[in-house]
């Protein structure tokens, strides 16, 4: 029996004929897949197609966060804020402007690819980020932790800072592979050529 995982809760999807042999367990992620074959079936209609292909697809979870606004941007320039010791204002270069934002952290510098979540943005604490005024100075934004965005226990010591090559403007979530759907499969035992995801790929 298969079902879809989104959040906490769960439906059925598709089924597949039992075996009484023990089977083993294969997880596979949609984007992984994806790097070795071309894949344009959505996550159920692939499920669908390996039962008919004879593999049991037990379930699938939907991995999608609530910050798909958070984009890249880099840093021009990061100074002292005029009104706080321990804050910094940085202006913030995105694909088609600059602007200001008042940060905390103290680990970036001008250069560094970071992670901004634009006004709008929803972090997964369900905090909604709104331009603000912040001691005097607005800020248009805010620059995120890994632990902000639910990628890490702990912020690292300040802000993601992200590798040269990253493009300012893309969706982080989308450089990350963050949104992503993993299928369960139950292989039996005639079927060990599917017990990783280069078999699936074949199949």
């Amino acid at each position: 029996m298969a079902s879809r995982t989104f959040g906490s809760s769960t439906k059925t999807i598709c089924g597949s004929s039992a075996s009484s042999d023990p089977d083993a367990f294969v997880k596979i992620t949609l984007n992984w897949l994806r790097e070795l074959v071309d894949v344009v079936l959505s996550p159920d209609e692939l499920a669908e197609t390996l039962v008919m292909a004879g593999l049991e697809v037990e379930s699938i979870e939907v991995r999608r966060p609530t910050w798909g606004q958070v984009e890249i941007a880099v840093l021009e320039s990061v100074v002292p804020h005029p009104n706080a010791d321990r804050l910094r204002l940085c202006q913030v270069r995105r694909a088609s402007e600059t602007v200001a934002v008042v940060c905390g952290a103290s680990n970036m510098q001008a250069g560094d690819k970071v992670a901004l979540a634009v006004p709008g943005s929803v972090l997964p604490d369900g905090k909604r980020i709104e331009q603000a005024t912040i001691r005097g100075q607005s800020s248009h934004g805010m620059l995120c932790s890994a632990r902000e965005l639910a990628l890490a226990e702990d912020d690292g010591g300040g802000i993601m800072i992200l590798p040269a090559d990253a493009k300012v403007g893309r969706a982080l979530v989308e450089y990350l592979g963050a949104d992503d759907s993993i299928l369960e499969l139950s292989v039996t035992p005639n079927r060990g050529d599917c017990l990783s995801v280069l078999g699936v790929a074949r199949e």
